[in-house]
């Protein structure tokens, strides 16, 4: 493994702006590339197997966890896994930073394998009140998985202190800004 490449890792509840400011940071940063999630949920149409997500059955997801390939791993909804493989961490590793877009406790996970090669950001928003609004305004989501979405902030957010950097996104393009100079800073 390349120990000069660093890990960045972005966290922070649905709705907060996390992937917004990571793909920002993948357009204006060179040599950052993103992580690529496991997953056992579906395939969705616009999505593409190795480019969004590694999409695997739950059977081989399981059979992997029991071999040890992965650097974290969570199941976030009933039924749904997501995680990070190893082997795809060392291989970017080789010849890139890496970036990722992750859950609470993955994020706290990489960090304390790869210590001071990582830094962890959190995407705060400025009040669950204004999450709300935005998880609504989306429309994507029933209304289980609006209140399944919301719990989990609430308990995302009690992490947040966890982490080295917070960013609280009241406005995006200073988030997005405030996210480019932290990163910028810790990969000098």
């Amino acid at each position: 493994m390349n120990t000069k490449s660093k890990l960045i890792v972005l966290c922070g509840p649905s709705g907060g702006g996390k992937s917004t400011i990571v793909k920002f940071l993948l357009e204006n940063i060179k040599d950052l590339t993103l992580s690529i999630s496991a997953t056992t949920r579906k395939i969705r149409e616009s999505e593409v197997d190795g480019e969004h997500y590694h999409f695997v059955s739950q059977e081989e997801f399981l059979e992997k966890i029991k071999a040890g390939e992965f650097l974290e791993y969570e199941e976030v909804y009933p039924g749904r896994f997501y995680g990070t493989l190893k082997k795809h961490i060392d291989d970017l590793l080789e010849n890139s930073n890496v970036i990722f877009d992750i859950d609470v406790a993955g994020a706290l996970n990489i960090k304390k394998i790869y210590d001071s090669q990582a830094i962890t950001i959190f995407i705060a928003p400025p009040s669950m009140e204004i999450l709300k609004e935005r998880l609504h305004a989306r429309g994507s989501e029933t209304s289980e998985d609006f209140k399944v979405r919301l719990e989990k902030a609430e308990i995302e957010l009690s992490y947040a202190k966890n982490f080295e950097q917070i960013i609280v996104n009241d406005d995006l393009d200073t988030a997005c800004l405030k996210a480019k100079d932290i990163v910028q800073k810790f990969l000098k």
